[in-house]
């Protein structure tokens, strides 16, 4: 159990390695290819799906057929709850972005299993509702900060490895998908970086890591239009 998608997943956490067991048996274990499709706008389906490896974009079309990022879907997370407590279709895509392993459960199976523990029904409430706190809390930056605030804030946010009093993060998707969710341009992201390595605020390395040289620097950079 110490590797499955249930077993890492914090909603079915409080559960016994015994109830675990149970929640395992209603999975429908799913492989996907990288740009393979989990899901389309208004598909036919009702159900949840939890990501056990690799990454899954999130993302909606608009009018002039271009992507607009909602998020990444990263080991331990899921989508498809509103369509399991609604019964609604989704309004949205998802695409692996890596070869990826995916838990899916069907509506009726999650209704029985939160009937039977209503604690796991809780927490997805508590997932849900996290999300849309940081959900708001992008919007908020969106409407009141430049796009080097933006990505300020972003990078702070990131998981960090500090060494000698610098945070070293790494951009967890390309560029151009960073740019998306900070609602901005590839062309304006690539200007927001090199303006704050400028600053002598950061430091871009190889690849997608970024050294954050000044992090109470940064964090004022955030803070002055918060």
């Amino acid at each position: 159990m110490a590797d499955t998608c249930v077993a890492r997943v914090p909603v079915f956490a409080s559960l016994s390695p015994d109830d675990q067991h149970r929640v395992e048996t209603l999975a429908r274990p799913t492989h996907l290819h990288a740009g393979e499709t989990a899901y389309s706008a208004d598909d036919d389906v009702s159900q949840l799906m939890v990501l056990h490896t690799g990454r899954l974009k999130i993302f909606r079309l608009s009018a002039d057929g271009s992507e607009q990022l909602v998020r990444v879907l990263l080991p331990g997370e899921f989508t498809g709850e509103a369509s399991v407590f609604t019964g609604q279709r989704p309004d949205s895509y998802a695409t692996a972005l890596d070869e990826s392993r995916l838990c899916v459960f069907r509506h009726d199976d999650l209704r029985a299993l939160i009937t039977q523990h209503p604690d796991i029904g809780l927490r997805m409430l508590a997932a849900v509702s996290e999300r849309l706190s940081d959900t708001e809390r992008r919007l908020g930056s969106l409407t009141s900060r430049g796009v080097e605030g933006r990505l300020a804030d972003y990078l702070l946010g990131l998981p960090s490895a500090w060494r000698d009093g610098i945070a070293t993060v790494t951009l967890p998707l390309a560029k151009k998908d960073v740019a998306a969710l900070l609602d901005t341009t590839p062309e304006s992201f690539s200007r927001a970086l090199k303006g704050l390595a400028a600053q002598g605020l950061i430091v871009v390395g190889a690849g997608r890591s970024v050294s954050i040289t000044q992090p109470d620097r940064l964090q004022r950079l955030v803070d002055v239009v918060a």
